[in-house]
């Protein structure tokens, strides 16, 4: 656990100082999401390559995740063909004003608050997820870090498409390099990488996170803006 909170907080402090000096604007991040509307703003919208899943909720996400994630494609570290050429052609101030936009879209001031009471997973996978908390947060919506991703109500199968990326070594459509996450996954034993989850555990785990409370939510949206 120890471990696990000092790599967290190393990756956190990477973070922070790759985006010092940049500021997001959610105004004018409304105004750059027409790339994003297509896949994001529609509700149970599924991709159809590299694999078939629900795109991932990011309205309400935080905002310092969002970069991360943006910086990760666009570097490659991130293997998606589309969102590397999305991220590709944006520069650190639209990744800031885009996330930003995202991190407050759909927040209601009146909605009731996220439980801050420790999620319970299911009895055998609670050995396996005892540090998932030390960046996640004990409910997985409130993270120790904004870099870090809220995870609860997330689409399952988009859950379990990206936890399997963190094993996948080798393809040049699908994987995450985080070496982070990649440790949580996989362990060495006798020199080789080995799954630290079954493939029946990572659907299990994929859908205790799914049926948490959490903020994230697709908000419906027109593919194209009025101009302003």
């Amino acid at each position: 656990m120890k471990k696990a909170l000092i790599v967290c907080l190393a990756l956190a402090a990477s973070t922070a100082v790759m985006a010092q000096g940049v500021t997001g604007d959610a105004g004018a991040g409304a105004k750059k999401v027409a790339m994003c509307i297509g896949c994001h703003g529609l509700p149970g919208y599924q991709s159809s390559f590299p694999e078939v899943y629900k795109v991932p909720k990011i309205a309400g996400q935080n905002a310092k995740y969002i970069v991360a994630a943006l910086n990760g494609y666009k570097a490659g570290d991130r293997k998606h063909p589309s969102m590397r050429g999305v991220a590709g052609s944006m520069n650190d101030q639209d990744m800031a004003d885009v996330a930003a936009y995202y991190e407050a879209l759909g927040k209601d001031a009146g909605a009731t608050p996220v439980p801050m009471a420790a999620a319970q997973p299911p009895a055998e996978l609670a050995p396996k997820l005892a540090a998932c908390a030390a960046c996640h947060g004990p409910n997985f919506n409130t993270t120790t870090d904004p870099a870090n991703p809220r995870l609860a109500g997330q689409h399952a199968d988009y859950l379990f498409a990206a936890l399997r990326a963190y094993m996948t070594e080798g393809n040049p459509n699908v994987g995450r390099a985080s070496a982070t996450m990649r440790g949580m996954v996989l362990q060495e034993v006798d020199g080789k990488k080995k799954p630290v989850f079954t493939r029946a555990e990572l659907k299990q785990l994929a859908e205790f996170l799914a049926g948490l409370p959490g903020e994230l939510k697709t908000v419906p949206q027109p593919r194209f803006h009025a101009a302003h």
